[in-house]
């Protein structure tokens, strides 16, 4: 392989003053085109949500943007915290609705009794110590992310699909409340998906993946970060370790189980046609992880593909 280590870094860079300006215009042209009021955004307190309120504002002006707040009883109290102190900083519009009542009465919270344990802490202790033990049971080939990904047949009891029915029903919620919200005010529902996550699966299907336009799927994480300095998105929102805040203890690398800054830089090479031995060399990597990315993708397809139909349409039926 010809690219080292700097030029590949060099790879992930992006003009940011460039791209922050096309993505505002992309927006902005999508309002125009769905004869939209304005756009609404889910703030999770993160930084990719941020970036794409900062580009909303950026395309459109704060009174045409809203940002929709959506705590539920495992959220950090953190994310709620910055989600709001980004919507003042910016100056838009935000609304927060709570999920925790709508959860518990569909009884979700019943699938995962999180709750008995008194603090956050001791909670985000047995989500990891679960998720380990999991993790011990799959060995090296598989990961629990990986392992869900697809079906659970032949998986260790219907603990599994409690737990990921738990996490992924607060996803869908979202959505629909999005989308409520939406359609109330004839707004625009932003995506705030990224490439990597995109890529690899890191998304729930039919939920936070599911939006009106995605203006981030073109930029990985990394450049994600790039465009987020620029456009002067608070330092705490940029250094907070990404996660879906839907377990505690449940961070987005720790789940996925390779950092992100690796995990850009094995999806870009791949993506450029590279082997995956010559990937696992320039990187300083095992073979065995480059593949798991490989696999990640594979596994995630049908997430990125529109709902299956059967081989041959239905046929007109002949008027006699």
């Amino acid at each position: 392989m010809a690219r080292g280590r700097r030029a590949l870094v060099d790879e992930l860079h992006i003009e940011t003053a460039a791209v922050a300006d096309e993505l505002a215009t992309f927006i902005r042209r999508a309002v125009e085109d769905f004869r939209r009021e304005g756009v609404i955004v889910g703030l999770s307190g993160g930084i990719d949500s941020a970036v794409v309120a900062a580009l909303a504002v950026r395309a459109l002006g704060p009174e045409r943007v809203l940002g929709l707040i959506l705590p539920e009883r495992d959220s950090e109290p953190r994310s709620k915290r910055d989600a709001f102190h980004l919507a003042r900083s910016l100056g838009i519009r935000h609304k927060t609705v709570g999920l925790t009542l709508p959860l518990a009465l569909l009884g979700v919270y019943r699938q995962v009794p999180l709750w008995v344990l008194p603090t956050r802490r001791l909670r985000a202790k047995m989500v990891r110590r679960y998720y380990a033990r999991y993790a011990e049971m799959l060995g090296e080939e598989e990961t629990p992310f990986s392992a869900v990904m697809v079906g659970t047949q032949g998986r260790s009891g219907p603990w599994l699909n409690q737990a990921v029915a738990y996490h992924r029903v607060k996803v869908r919620l979202r959505m629909v409340l999005l989308y409520y919200q939406a359609e109330l005010e004839n707004l625009l529902v932003v995506g705030t998906c990224n490439r990597t996550e995109l890529a690899v699966g890191f998304f729930v299907k039919h939920g936070d993946a599911a939006a009106d336009v995605t203006p981030l799927a073109r930029l990985y994480k990394t450049q994600v970060r790039q465009l987020a300095m620029y456009l002067g998105v608070p330092p705490e929102i940029i250094a907070r370790p990404p996660s879906p805040d839907l377990l505690p203890g449940l961070t987005d690398e720790f789940a996925i189980g390779v950092d992100y800054a690796t995990l850009d830089r094995v999806l870009w090479l791949l993506e450029q046609g590279e082997e995956p031995g010559a990937i696992a060399a320039a990187l300083g990597l095992d073979l065995a992880q480059v593949h798991y990315v490989q696999e990640l993708a594979r596994r995630s397809a049908h997430m990125r593909a529109p709902p299956i139909a059967p081989p041959q349409v239905y046929r007109d039926l002949e008027v006699q």
